[in-house]
């Protein structure tokens, strides 16, 4: 730094107006002009990721039809993706830190808007499989140099605006997910079916290209820091191990093996963390700086995330399976239908960052909590009180109520995990934010398999049992058949339906469900009206179990949040002397 040759400030306004104009150049967002113009660009990034990791579900079975896959080959299509996306996150946050966090992140949506073509075009299951695994990898390395971007360009007192309008996004794209995939995969523009849900992203990414080179300033660590090799290869081991199994564990069946790896990954992290502490000493160039750890927004910010988004996995899936599965309703329908989440959201998103946590802290989110409680609460009632009758209009004042809490607790958290991360640590601290959400959403779904299916063939049962004597008078009045053959076929429905009810692919017919008896064209109208009654009351009442379940995650998050800060720290972090050079960004 050049030493100033102008004289000492003698007034006291001369000292104030020279620490004004200091504290503008270090802060060097509020020196950026494109930083709002950047921020677009991030968001839409950030908009086709979360759009994609929701979007393939509702075109599922297009593509297994279209392409002839197997059932193995569309679950690959959905969890690589995911798989692949949580394994380079915390890898592509320090690539930002080393290498330049929009040099990485336009790689990122290089490499994401290639694979995207390619999977548009795939004419082979393994070839949409392969696409979309490197589309999840890109992803990955895509996604934690948003929020790390976010936290080195803007100035604190816009910081919040920009992590509001993060978290709205991301609430706007997991919901929405769901509707837009209906509306591309109805509508069959061009003919292209399912295709037009990966080919869509092409034209965005190349905009995003170039607008992105022109509008986003390059930053990165001051200091040199080294690629982590061998911490980047233990840390991918522990997580596929941990990952994977919680991904496919249903799909698997739950196997041994399983368990053994989710039980091995824990020393393998340890070791992990062993090496982070050696390489700290050794170079300061951890993949993960330990350090952060100690920081009590950083580390407590962690654990409420993780607790949060368990319970936000279980539901979005649950959710789906209840307004798919479970009522019968188009993907367009049920995701249309989660609008009033979206308003909810979009409420607190941004007043909970900009307002209520900068003045009320932690309380804001703790009666957030509180709102999320009610709204899950109240979809409980109206869940068992109309059961298989529920209508969009049932489920919009718990859904609100859902968005409100959703938007109070879950915007403010990103801001909250980096509020006093250095600068130079800020990519691998955005990589284990999103890293620490995906392995949320993971035990969230992995946790559906015992919550939603567990009592899944119970339910099923009692609901048959419930609606026999009704089904028999039918059987007799309206099919001919005699009480005897009505009997014989309750039965044989109700084998059916349970069988259905307890396997792995809920869309599979199975073999007790194609005897003469059920297919008989008498009574086959008769056993599909029942037999949808019996599906929406079963599957309420499993949504009912999970939803109580994340009520009791949502009172742990409640309780956890005393962990956290009273007061969100409105200071920047403060940085040593070797990262002074952060304050203004890297040319491009």
């Amino acid at each position: 730094m050049a030493i100033s040759s102008e004289p000492a400030p003698s007034t006291e306004t001369e000292v104030q107006e020279l620490k004004t104009a200091a504290d503008t150049s270090v802060d060097g967002a509020s020196v950026d002009p494109k930083r709002w113009a950047a921020l677009l660009v991030l968001l839409v990034a950030a908009f086709m990721d979360l759009l994609d990791g929701t979007i393939a579900n509702v075109a599922a079975p297009s593509m297994q039809r279209e392409l002839g896959a197997g059932y193995s080959a569309i679950q690959w299509i959905l969890v690589g993706y995911q798989l692949a996306f949580a394994l380079l996150l915390i890898l592509g946050g320090r690539l930002g830190d080393i290498f330049g966090r929009k040099k990485v992140f336009l790689l990122g949506v290089a490499g994401f808007t290639l694979t995207s073509l390619t999977a548009g075009i795939a004419q082979e299951p393994w070839q949409l499989v392969v696409s979309r695994v490197l589309q999840g990898a890109f992803a990955g390395v895509m996604v934690p140099q948003v929020l790390s971007i976010i936290h080195v360009t803007f100035s604190k007192k816009e910081r919040g605006t920009a992590f509001a309008l993060h978290g709205l996004v991301g609430g706007l794209a997991a919901t929405l997910g769901l509707a837009i995939g209906g509306l591309l995969v109805q509508w069959n523009l061009f003919d292209l079916s399912w295709r037009t849900i990966f080919l869509i992203n092409v034209p965005i990414g190349i905009l995003g290209l170039i607008y992105g080179s022109k509008v986003i300033t390059e930053s990165k660590a001051p200091q040199a820091l080294r690629l982590d090799t061998i911490g980047v290869v233990l840390a991918t081991v522990g997580l596929v191990m941990l990952v994977y199994p919680l991904l496919q564990g249903r799909e698997l069946g739950w196997p041994t093996w399983g368990y053994v790896s989710m039980v091995l990954s824990l020393p393998v992290l340890v070791l992990f963390v062993m090496w982070q502490r050696r390489k700290t000493g050794k170079d300061g160039s951890p993949l993960v700086e330990l350090g952060l750890f100690r920081t009590r927004s950083f580390s407590s910010g962690l654990g409420v995330n993780l607790i949060f988004y368990v319970g936000m996995g279980m539901f979005t899936i649950g959710w789906t399976l209840y307004m798919q599965i479970g009522q019968g309703w188009s993907p367009m329908r049920a995701g249309l239908t989660s609008l009033p989440f979206c308003v909810g959201a979009f409420l607190t998103a941004t007043t909970s960052v900009m307002i209520l946590v900068p003045k009320f802290g932690r309380k804001a989110m703790q009666v957030g909590a509180l709102v999320l409680i009610a709204g899950l609460g109240l979809y409980i009632w109206v869940a068992g009180e109309k059961g298989a009758d529920v209508t969009t209009w049932h489920i919009a004042g718990p859904l609100f109520l859902i968005g409100l809490g959703f938007g109070t607790v879950a915007t403010p958290l990103p801001l909250i995990v980096t509020s006093e991360v250095p600068h130079k640590d800020a990519g691998s601290a955005s990589g284990l934010v999103n890293t620490n959400t995906q392995l949320g959403f993971a035990i969230g779904g992995a946790l559906v398999s015992v919550v939603f299916f567990g009592g899944l063939v119970g339910h099923t049962g009692a609901s048959v049992d419930d609606q026999a004597p009704r089904l028999r008078q039918e059987l007799v009045a309206s099919a001919g058949v005699t009480p005897g053959e009505a009997d014989s076929i309750t039965q044989a429905y109700r084998d059916c339906a349970t069988e259905r009810a307890g396997q792995k692919d809920v869309a599979e017919v199975p073999p007790s469900c194609a005897t003469p008896q059920l297919t008989d064209e008498r009574v086959a109208p008769i056993l599909a009206k029942h037999g949808e009654e019996t599906t929406g009351v079963s599957f309420a009442a499993s949504f009912q179990t999970l939803l109580t379940v994340f009520i009791g995650i949502t009172v742990v998050v409640f309780f956890v949040m005393f962990a956290m800060p009273q007061r969100l720290r409105q200071e920047d972090p403060e940085e040593d002397s070797s990262d002074s050079g952060e304050a203004t960004p890297a040319s491009a």
